[in-house]
């Protein structure tokens, strides 16, 4: 039985080590999503209107972000738009893995350390997951001739 607690435990671990990945994509456009749904609520909306108000400005800034992504053609504007992407994603991943660590290590200095390093994985895999919309589409000449 403790054996099989270990197993559910890695398990438990790599799930939400994958949903920190995944949903780190999306903290610019939840962080938009809630802001909105917080205004509608403040302006009188109540608690339905102010959910739909934030679930559609949330799928809006995503749905901007990927199209800018996919459309906008000098690299550094699709960097800056990345980057737009990239660093709400990159202070997730640093106080997601310092509310893992502290509970882990004594140390502030290796709590920091590891903190960092989480940072940065969660937003390289971030800048991976918002360019790859980028890289699917063909260049202008490259285009295949049927």
């Amino acid at each position: 039985m403790i054996f099989i607690g270990i197993l559910l435990s890695f398990a438990a671990i790599g799930f939400l080590c994958w949903l920190l990945f995944t949903l780190a994509v999306y903290a610019l456009p939840f962080f938009a999503g809630v802001s909105l749904g917080m205004w509608a609520y403040g302006t009188g909306a109540g608690w339905l209107g102010a959910i739909i108000i934030g679930l559609v400005g949330a799928g809006f800034t995503f749905g901007v972000g990927q199209l800018l992504i996919a459309t906008v053609r000098p690299t550094w504007a699709r960097l800056l738009i990345a980057i737009a992407f990239v660093a709400p994603a990159v202070i997730a991943g640093f106080h997601a893995t310092h509310g893992v660590v502290k509970h882990t290590m004594p140390s502030e200095t290796w709590q920091l350390v590891f903190s960092i390093i989480g940072a940065i994985a969660v937003g390289v895999a971030a800048f991976v997951r918002i360019t790859s919309v980028a890289a699917s589409d063909p260049s202008p000449g490259q285009l295949s001739r049927v």
